[in-house]
């Protein structure tokens, strides 16, 4: 392998190859560029299967080859597009095989949003990871606020702005405003302070936490994580309207609404009088129809009823020809069972006639009893000279045994 080339030790009459020609320039760059930033605007953005990125860095005047390899590039949280102004944290160097220049990156961001806002990233993706963002924890809003609270500057636009819009929608719902410092050291965690104080007071019943557009640095109080936690603590539900519709802080997540705007954060709390109007008119005319069909059905029920009414005196009439049908039923299921009955007893007394020995008397039977009472059937059971006695249909006659066979 040949030796690296210098200028210094390159005679004018030295030949060299074409590799080592750009292996020494390879290595001139690397030494002599540190890693260093670049901005510019994304151009032929190309993702490769393998997941490395290959685009081309341009300005005005110029540009340049770069490739983000795949482990570089998995670091991104973000995608690259063509066209979006970014910064670069480059190695300077030369592809050897083609005698390309490029740049090697290592890391990008959007151009313009420097360290605050990879320190912006940073928390968002820590405090996300630790659920304090989850859907699940957000309040609802109360649909009919009795009190609505205020956090902002007193010299802010964006509390003009916010009242503004209140007054418009519902003058009668009560605004308490909470003086905040909205920029500067310090003013996350005073606003912290204040979301808490107004938590004790317990006053309203949805706090709104506003401030106008500005930089990324004028909104860094919004970005604390102080802040973050303190609107999550709150028992009361925070809105928070900061900035313009593109703009988003950690404030933003943490809240249970966020709004583009102030304006917006002060419709959403407050709902709207003429609304409010056209609805109780709207419930008010139901109210009225739904009354109107009751008393329609009521009059119904009555015209029903009062075809069931009778006279008490047809009443009456009516009573006395069920009186009367009842009266003849009675008669005649009398006069039916009477009669039955009657059959049953000459049945009776036939079958008991049949059966009485005074009728078989009658027909010429009669009956001998001994001196004992008992009924003689056998001859043999008495004796000669025995005196028995006879009933016949008529009377009796006393005998005396003279002979017997």
């Amino acid at each position: 392998m040949e030796s690296a080339l210098t200028p210094e030790n390159v005679p004018a009459t030295t030949v060299v190859s074409v590799s080592a020609l750009l292996r020494s320039a390879r290595e001139l760059l690397e030494r002599g560029f540190p890693l260093l930033w670049v901005s510019g605007e994304i151009s032929n953005f190309r993702p490769a299967a393998s997941g490395h990125f290959y685009f081309v860095l341009k300005d005005e005047q110029a540009q340049v080859d770069c490739v983000m390899f795949r482990g570089r590039a998995a670091l991104l949280d973000w995608t690259p597009r063509d066209g979006l102004r970014v910064e670069v944290r480059a190695l300077v160097t030369l592809y050897e095989p083609r005698g390309r220049f490029q740049l090697n990156v290592e890391t990008m961001r959007e151009a313009g949003l420097g360290p605050l806002y990879e320190q912006f990233l940073k928390l968002k993706a820590r405090l996300e990871r630790e659920g304090l963002f989850d859907a699940a924890a957000k309040r609802a809003l109360p649909a009919y606020p009795r009190r609505i609270g205020l956090l902002t500057s007193l010299h802010a636009a964006a509390m003009r702005d916010a009242l503004t819009t209140l007054a418009r929608r519902n003058a009668s719902i009560p605004v308490i405003v909470y003086p905040v410092p909205v920029q500067g050291e310090g003013a996350g965690a005073r606003i912290a302070r204040m979301l808490d104080a107004a938590n004790e007071r317990a006053e309203c019943d949805v706090l709104l936490l506003v401030r106008g557009g500005g930089s990324i640095e004028d909104l860094w109080a919004f970005n604390e994580e102080i802040l973050a936690r303190a609107i999550r603590a709150s028992r009361i539900p925070v809105v928070v309207g900061v900035g313009h519709e593109t703009d988003f802080t950690i404030a933003d997540f943490a809240a249970d609404r966020r709004a583009p705007t102030p304006t917006a954060a002060a419709e959403l709390a407050s709902p709207s009088r003429a609304e409010l109007l056209g609805r109780t008119l709207e419930l008010a005319a139901r109210a009225s129809r739904e009354a109107r069909r009751r008393l329609e059905y009521a009059m119904q029920a009555v015209d029903a009823l009062s075809r069931r009414l009778v006279h008490p005196a047809e009443r009456l009439r009516a009573s006395r020809r069920l009186l009367a049908q009842l009266a003849a039923h009675l008669a005649s299921a009398t006069g039916r069972q009477l009669d039955a009955f009657v059959a049953r007893l000459r049945l009776a007394r036939a079958s008991l006639q049949s059966l009485d020995p005074g009728a078989v008397l009658a027909r010429g039977y009669s009956i001998t009893y001994d001196a004992g009472g008992a009924v003689v059937r056998d001859s043999s059971k008495v004796n000669e000279g025995e005196r028995l006695t006879t009933t016949l249909a008529r009377g009796w006659i006393e005998s005396e045994v003279r002979r017997k066979a």
